[in-house]
């Protein structure tokens, strides 16, 4: 059967092959030059969003340029220091290895295939394959068929910026192309988007031994401890609810609130709160979204504005932004994931309840814990299993171009952002150098055994005696290997 795209997978190996050759510094170059242009088109880029997905400019700007910009130059300053090769330490050397010079090289995967999102289009694209470029891949790269307009722009910027033509290729924007990537020539997959998406390619790369880093669905819990900043806190709910019309992965949906602030907290929310509808990209999102509401009205909780449910809006789709107070963690509203502006809202007693209560979901992206105690943030910061766990603070930091950025669970694995992002576009190869010509375990001589318990003895007993005449069995052990050692290569050169 002839693989899907076949022809650009094998023009981009090619292009790869001499990519791997060229010089990081070179590579880097092409980096720079991307960051200046984005700062140079950043009207023009924010505007290919608008016409897409209806984000307003600022928050382009915000949430996809900025970041993208800052990844780009933390790729300047700190790739050559983490790609270089790494020598291993003689102090870090076993004994029975003596000689033995390790270097860890970091070489490029070949082809990597990236399966692009709509939702920040930029940053979550650009810095994907900055680093697979920057690492010495190629890239074969299938954009959300949400955002023709920012797609034309973003790779017209990494060919203006200098990337070779072959070694970032554009496929089709369509779902199907997505599925057919996995089929594809390529050595490692990124993809970003569901969990249920996530797991149907997870099954086919792994079927075919294809490695891949999954960035997939959220349920982000926010705990508000007793000592928190309430005030601040509400702020914090309302934006990590409703930034990009609730379309993040990482979005507030379930909201722990300490019983002691717990009124205090919900009275300032519904103080700030809003009914407007808000656009989103699919009808499902409205429809899942009333759905889950209406579920948790169902089973005994509250809406913080009272009133009719709310209703899922078409043509567009639009849902309000809506908060479920008196919530329980066993809802489904507090473990589906949901791609639109709803939360739940739920009282807690102690910090061990919220840690069991948190489990409930499958989901482990992220997470935010709002207190003014080192106790509390001690505790808690541990015990949650997510891939980030902002403090007195929700979503903007997870973009921290030195951080990785990676959920755990259903929210997939591997990582983006950061050394680790880099690193994760790249496979470990140790070179291994031994000198001299004593080889003990070629030959199956009677004191390699000697040799060998003697090792073991000085190395790792616990007694000092027991240490002491372990070294001088393995020096008599050695002296025996090494002169019978002698005496054959002696012998041997005699002869004619």
């Amino acid at each position: 059967m002839i693989q899907p795209f076949a022809g650009e997978a094998a023009r981009c190996h090619s292009a790869q092959q001499k990519w791997a050759f060229v010089p990081l510094r070179e590579r880097l170059r092409c980096a720079r030059l991307l960051r200046q242009l984005i700062a140079e088109r950043a009207d023009a880029l924010a505007l290919a969003v608008t016409q897409d997905v209806g984000r307003p400019a600022s928050e382009v700007l915000a949430t996809d340029i900025l970041p993208t910009a800052d990844a780009c130059k933390f790729l300047e300053k700190q790739a050559s220091r983490l790609l270089r090769p790494r020598r291993i330490p003689k102090s870090q050397r076993p004994l029975w290895l003596f000689g033995v010079r390790d270097t860890v090289h970091r070489r490029a995967r070949g082809v990597v295939g990236i399966i692009g999102t709509w939702n920040y289009p930029i940053f979550l694209n650009a810095v994907q394959m900055v680093q697979a470029l920057t690492a010495g891949n190629g890239v074969l790269w299938k954009p959300s068929e949400l955002t023709p307009t920012l797609a034309t722009a973003l790779h017209q910027l990494f060919l203006d910026a200098g990337f070779p033509v072959d070694l970032l290729i554009r496929l089709p924007a369509t779902r199907e192309a997505g599925f057919e990537l996995a089929e594809a020539d390529v050595a490692h997959v990124v993809f970003t988007g569901s969990a249920d998406v996530g797991r149907r390619l997870a099954k086919r790369l792994g079927e075919r031994l294809v490695s891949s880093t999954l960035e997939l669905s959220g349920c982000d819990a926010m705990i508000v401890a007793a000592d928190a900043d309430v005030p601040m806190a509400v702020k914090a709910a309302w934006w990590g609810v409703t930034l990009n019309h609730g379309q993040t992965c990482i979005a507030l949906r379930r909201i722990f609130v300490a019983r002691p602030v717990y009124r205090a907290f919900v009275e300032q929310l519904r103080v700030g709160a809003s009914s407007q509808p808000e656009p989103l990209m699919m009808d499902v999102q409205a429809t899942q979204a009333e759905s889950l509401v209406k579920q948790a009205l169902d089973s005994g909780a509250l809406l913080l504005l009272p009133g009719l449910p709310p209703k899922a809006e078409a043509d567009p789709p639009r849902f309000p932004p809506t908060f479920v107070i008196d919530a329980r963690p066993d809802m489904a509203l507090c473990r589906d994931a949901a791609f639109a502006p709803i939360a739940a809202v739920i009282p807690f007693d102690t910090l061990d309840e919220v840690v069991a209560a948190q489990s409930l979901s499958p989901y482990a992206l992220g997470a935010s814990i709002f207190s003014a105690g080192s106790d509390v943030i001690r505790e808690l910061e541990g015990r949650l299993p997510t891939g980030m766990v902002c403090i007195n603070d929700v979503l903007a930091p997870t973009a921290h171009p030195a951080t990785p950025f990676g959920g755990n669970r259903d929210s997939g694995w591997g990582v983006t952002q950061g050394a680790e992002g880099l690193l994760e576009m790249t496979v470990p190869q140790v070179v291994s150098t031994r000198s001299g010509r004593f080889r003990p375990h070629y030959d199956n001589h009677p004191a390699t055994a000697d040799l060998l318990q003697g090792m073991l003895c000085w190395q790792h007993s616990a007694r000092f005696g027991d240490r002491w005449r372990g070294f001088w069995k393995m020096v008599r052990a050695g002296m025996k290997m090494g002169g019978s050692t002698n005496s054959r290569e002696s012998g041997d050169s005699k002869k004619p």
